[in-house]
């Protein structure tokens, strides 16, 4: 039997006795996802190798890891010299969809892979590749694309309309109806297949996209709207399942916030800089759902500017989170 005792920093400890690989048997990703604050944290202290011992245990103890671990995981290995555990961690990366674009575009793996090092990995890509596509369902994938293609369509159109009466009457005729035909059939694919993140079809943004847009229509529809309501439930349902990640469960609720506040709060500090006034209860949201401090996520962008690494932060906001005086 084994305890694991987390960031008491947190304001809440998780206690877990259980069987070795009971984190398997009966996975809780709310824990999975206060030890990546934990690893964050000794990242945010420059203590890489105590991170890596985190991200490695977190590794073994859970099936599905998200693709954001493994790349950091990798990052970090190569920072501390073990280009062993650098190379493992990129291919398993890969084999959870990391694309060869993305790859080839990361300034910092180009400092410290060879020429010999990337045609290896070249070689071996299609393999692992093919590792990522036959775990994610191809069948609704292809669908919630369409339905986020669909989606873009509908904003590129609203967008290239330069009048701003002209904008948003087309916004109030068009989008409603389109976007209550969208969550319904995503609550549809909620019921009968579950949230289709990147555990079920690979991808962390086409949702919460559709989510987002749904909820920054305006006040007036934003006020009386009720169809969020119905899905939020199962978003954190399925956060506990680790189907979707604390990021794609704060955007949309960020813009609801927004909306609904008239652009003077925002609930998990994205989309309206916090104030003295309301950090509080803004890391309090944070912490809630997995996500680190507002403070957490500026020493790591610190780290970044320090190292090269990207620590695949949300790129919603640009930079460091600034806390404003009331």
């Amino acid at each position: 039997m084994k305890i694991r005792s987390l960031i008491g920093a947190l304001g809440f400890i998780y206690a877990l006795t259980a069987c070795e690989g009971s984190a398997k048997k009966n996975p809780d990703y709310r824990i999975y996802h206060s030890r990546i604050i934990e690893a964050e944290e000794l990242i945010s202290q420059e203590e890489y190798q105590a991170a890596l011992i985190q991200y490695e245990a977190l590794f073994a103890d859970y099936d599905f890891i998200f693709l954001r671990d493994y790349k950091i995981a990798a990052q970090i290995s190569f920072l501390i010299g073990d280009k062993e555990k650098g190379l493992l961690y990129l291919k398993k990366a890969i084999a959870n969809g990391w694309e060869w674009t993305e790859l080839k575009e990361q300034k910092f793996l180009n400092q410290h892979l060879s020429a010999a090092d990337w045609k290896s990995i070249e070689d071996q890509y299609e393999d692992l590749h093919d590792q990522f596509l036959n775990r994610v369902d191809a069948s609704l994938r292809t669908r919630v694309q369409a339905m986020f293609e669909k989606d873009q369509e509908l904003a590129y159109e609203a967008y290239i309309i330069e009048d701003e009466q002209e904008q948003e009457k087309f916004i109030v005729e068009n989008f409603p109806k389109h976007s209550e035909a969208q969550l319904a059939n995503l609550l549809e694919i909620l019921e009968t297949q579950g949230y289709p993140g990147e555990f079920l079809i690979g991808n962390d943004f086409w949702v919460s996209t559709i989510l987002s847009h749904h909820n920054s229509q305006g006040l007036e529809y934003v006020r009386k709207d009720t169809l969020f309501d119905l899905i939020k439930p199962k978003l954190k349902q399925y956060l506990k399942l680790g189907y979707i990640s604390p990021y794609e469960n704060a955007l949309p609720e960020d813009w609801k916030g927004t909306i609904l506040s008239e652009g003077k709060d925002s609930p998990y500090g994205y989309l309206v800089p916090p104030k003295t006034s309301n950090i509080f209860q803004i890391n309090k949201a944070r912490r809630a759902i997995g996500l680190g401090s507002v403070e957490l996520r500026n020493k790591l962008i610190a780290i970044e500017a320090k190292t090269g690494m990207s620590l695949y932060l949300p790129d919603w906001v640009e930079g460091k989170i600034e806390v404003q005086e009331n």
